[in-house]
């Protein structure tokens, strides 16, 4: 079928996108018009709006084998954008929920607007299958999320964190940008699935073609906070407002591996061996800086920070690891599931004990096992999935991407993440041994868990468990999701 041919299934394409579009309009609709009652149910209103999208794209959205280029060859209707929109759809709607009755932004209406029109950019980022389409849903997803790190206009923290966020972010969409653009001057076409082909008939020199991958690389290494582009995450998740630190932590994660693998596969073809080299240096700096920095972390957000930015690297071993396909990546796509649910019981944990007691440190969290036993045993899961300990689903992660570098002969790099996750449980249990066995003046003072943060905290903890102890059903899904990559 041409590309430029419409028909009405491809509106099915965009169904996610199309539903966001409308749920923002609702949202800014209901917090106008709606009396105070209705404005403190914006959260709901989100996350129910979200879930009913999530619904409506397993019924009527899942891409059919002979689908791929659509609406003029600026999108891609396919498994992997499909798995990664339903991930996505997943933690926005459990950050909407971690939002609600937050003060002073859970009765804002723009608040969850701009959080629903940044996943909108992150399903277009994506599905993206153009380089015009693709800096526009980049910028889309970024300029919401700058302004959603420093919502909280009164807190100096979150100013700073909304300006630093934005200024790193601007440098390093600019040197992408540069690269984007050389990319379409030598080969003369904007569309990825067409400019290898392209690049590759002006018979370009392989130091070029990697000078231009390396320009692209930058600016993904931003978006999944890989050294040395990591230096932004710790100042913008402390603060951050709670929730949206989640939300960049996971989804902003997830959507920028999805792009960096559709890119670099799409586009640079020729020199796999040249940029798989400089993302296992990545890799190994990431993993290995993230958690050595972590290990002095006295504040539990900007330790967080630092074990996202490790959990980077270990994503990364996925990505470089495509031989034998499409283990590696199905393995990435297996670890950002993983990591995204469990990374998201974790800051609700943060988000219910600041809530109760204003405070990220990590020694206040002395006592927390007898003022909430349930929330210290979430916590618990949570930071021992992280850590990879069975049976929760980052132990099942970790072993096939570890599995899957040893498969592409990349021994010594699976030892340096064994050795990684090592290090990694040290700061865990660090947090845990305050929780269990360290006592509080105030541990009479119970800890509130509204409904909302419930559902939220038990579905990310009952999806830590299921993928830990049923892991097959999930590893296929991946498998047939990532193929459509090769």
């Amino acid at each position: 079928m041409p590309i430029l041919e419409f028909t009405p299934s491809m509106l099915l394409a965009i169904l996610s996108e199309m539903g966001l579009l409308v749920l923002a309009g609702i949202i800014l609709l209901v917090d106008a018009i709606g009396r105070q009652g209705s404005r403190r149910n914006l959260g709901w209103l989100t996350a129910s709006g979200l879930a009913a999208i999530l619904i409506a794209m397993f019924i009527w959205g899942k891409p059919e084998a002979s689908e791929g280029l659509v609406l003029g060859g600026m999108l891609r209707h396919d498994w992997p954008a499909f798995t990664f929109k339903i991930l996505l759809l997943f933690a926005a709607a459990v950050t909407a929920l971690l939002s609600t009755g937050m003060k002073p932004f859970g009765d804002r209406g723009e608040f969850f607007a701009l959080l629903v029109v940044t996943v909108m950019g992150m399903n277009l980022m994506v599905s993206a299958a153009d380089l015009i389409m693709l800096y526009l849903a980049i910028e889309t997803t970024s300029i919401p999320l700058y302004v959603l790190a420093g919502f909280l206009k009164g807190d100096d923290k979150s100013t700073e964190s909304g300006l630093k966020y934005f200024l790193f972010g601007a440098i390093a969409s600019a040197v992408m940008l540069y690269g984007f653009s050389l990319i379409y001057g030598f080969s003369g076409e904007t569309n990825l699935y067409a400019l290898a082909a392209g690049v590759q008939a002006q018979q370009l020199s392989p130091w070029l073609m990697g000078g231009m991958a390396l320009l692209v690389i930058v600016g993904f290494g931003f978006k999944i906070s890989a050294a040395p582009f990591h230096f932004w995450a710790p100042d913008v998740y402390e603060g951050a407002p709670t929730p949206i630190t989640a939300y960049i932590s996971t989804a902003s994660k997830a959507a920028g591996f999805a792009v960096l693998v559709r890119v670099m596969l799409a586009v640079f073809p020729a020199i796999q061996a040249y940029w798989a080299a400089i993302l296992t240096a990545m890799a190994v700096v990431t993993m290995t800086l993230g958690n050595l920095l972590a290990l002095a972390q006295k504040n539990i957000k900007r330790l967080l920070a630092y074990s996202s930015i490790a959990h980077a690297g270990y994503i990364l071993i996925g990505v470089v690891a495509v031989n034998p396909p499409p283990l590696g990546t199905a393995s990435m796509l297996l670890y950002l599931i993983a990591y995204v649910v469990t990374n998201l019981a974790a800051f609700a944990v943060v988000v219910l004990f600041a809530r109760s007691t204003g405070s990220d440190e990590i020694e206040d969290y002395a006592g927390l096992s007898r003022r909430s036993p349930g929330l210290a045993l979430s916590l618990l899961v949570a930071l021992l999935s992280l850590a990879g300990m069975p049976p929760f689903a980052g132990f099942i992660a970790k072993v096939y991407i570890f599995a899957a570098a040893v498969q592409s002969g990349l021994i010594w790099l699976a030892f340096v993440g064994v050795i990684n996750a090592i290090i990694g449980l040290y700061y865990y249990l660090t947090i845990l041994k305050v929780v269990y066995l360290y006592r509080s003046d105030d541990e009479d003072r119970r800890i509130a868990i509204p409904g909302a943060h419930a559902v939220a905290l038990v579905g990310c903890i009952a999806a830590v468990l299921i993928i830990g102890i049923i892991s097959g059903p999930w590893l296929d899904w991946t498998l047939q999701a990532v193929s459509s990559w090769f």
